[in-house]
């Protein structure tokens, strides 16, 4: 019986954690939206309903102490509830880099188009097909998607520097501008960083399915230890 009240527990965390990741999701399309069309009723509505994020992913941690307080979970049951915390963490700062986004966009609206030599599109897309497969991965307990992931945070972490790049050079030619490149170079690492942080949730689906821990570069070194 009990293990049958521990299934379900887990059954129900599992829902709650794709619920949240649902939503964090969606929370990054109208982020997307937002800085392509300097939208600042849809930036306001991001920041409107950051609190919902934020409840959800206290009740889901509060979910995940009360099964290890009364079930006392090993083995593989444990590794997914462990894994659904830092999972949960992670979609609660995703959400908050997307209201970080809605701010800068709010602030960019208040100011004459600037022209600049780089748009987000490619960079804001990537990003999100990042979260997309790591939910995915989540979703299906997909080991190949996980790893996917993992590759393609380095082509974010290169965009971003490339924007930085050429905030740096418009500076030096329109210093008059430099408050309004400042923003655009934060949505360019606002959305690096929901790159890492998709990033960390696909390590952590690694984690749930092998047991094995991969950040800081550690499945890299697996890989060159086999090829080698």
């Amino acid at each position: 019986m009990t293990e049958k009240r521990l299934q379900r527990e887990l059954d129900k965390l599992k829902k709650r954690i794709l619920s949240l990741g649902a939503m964090v999701e969606e929370r990054v399309r109208m982020a997307v939206r937002a800085i392509e069309s300097r939208d600042e009723q849809l930036a306001a509505k991001i920041i409107r309903m950051d609190y919902e994020i934020d409840e959800n992913e206290v009740e889901i941690e509060e979910e995940c102490l009360k099964v290890l307080a009364l079930h006392q979970p090993v083995a593989v049951d444990l590794r997914f509830i462990v894994a659904v915390i830092k999972i949960n963490n992670e979609l609660e700062r995703v959400a908050d880099e997307t209201v970080n986004i809605a701010k800068c966009v709010q602030r960019i609206a208040k100011q004459d188009r600037l022209e600049v030599s780089f748009d987000y599109y490619q960079m804001a897309e990537k990003a999100k097909f990042m979260l997309k497969m790591s939910l995915d991965a989540l979703v299906n307990l997909d080991l190949d998607l996980s790893f996917r992931v993992l590759t393609l945070d380095d082509e974010v972490d290169h965009m971003n520097s490339q924007i930085h790049d050429h905030v740096k050079e418009t500076v030096r030619q329109k210093p008059d501008r430099a408050e309004q490149l400042i923003n655009l170079l934060l949505v360019s690492r606002h959305l690096e960083r929901i790159g890492d942080h998709a990033t960390n949730i696909a390590e952590e689906v690694i984690y749930m399915i092998e047991g094995e821990i991969v950040r800081h570069g550690r499945w890299e070194q697996g890989v060159e230890e086999t090829e080698s």
